[in-house]
């Protein structure tokens, strides 16, 4: 598993990195801890720097909330890429945290994350792309959007 060249795998996925968000409260969007990495809580950016908001259960149904989670995860290759240089630097997932904004109601939160958790497996590989995990509901996410996610990762 050690051959696992994640910056081409992502490539070979033909998808685009929004650009990295830049913090709009009192955080670091990531921080290195030894051989860890450490990425707040990151929202969907599209690449024109704007987020998707919404809420699944209302405005967003359960597919169209799986592809913000995926934003979201590439939101997140996307701090990691511009801030390391490469998704190269990350060895494996650790653990993933992943918020749902959804109605009361909703009860299908690890399918949303699903999302996120796939496009880490595809460019990790399934032994270290995959960590821990929890998915969870929210009332509310900032700026109304759907999906927030924060992870966990080890460097190389």
């Amino acid at each position: 598993m050690d051959n696992i060249d994640a910056d081409k795998n992502f490539d070979a996925l033909g998808l685009t990195l929004p650009p990295a968000p830049a913090p709009l409260g009192v955080y670091k969007p990531y921080l290195i801890d030894g051989k860890y990495l450490y990425l707040s809580g990151h929202g969907p950016v599209q690449n024109d720097k704007s987020l998707i908001i919404g809420r699944i259960g209302e405005t967003i149904n359960m597919e169209q909330g799986k592809l913000v989670a995926q934003q979201v995860g590439l939101t997140m290759l996307s701090t990691i890429k511009t801030n390391l240089g490469s998704l190269n630097k990350v060895k494996r997932v650790i653990k993933v945290l992943g918020m749902v904004n959804c109605t009361a109601n909703f009860e299908k939160h690890p399918y949303i994350i699903n999302g996120c958790s796939e496009l880490f497996a595809q460019v990790w590989g399934e032994e270290n792309g995959i960590g821990v995990r929890s998915a969870v509901g929210m009332g509310s996410l900032p700026d109304n959007i759907p999906v927030e996610v924060e992870a966990l990762f080890e460097l190389v």
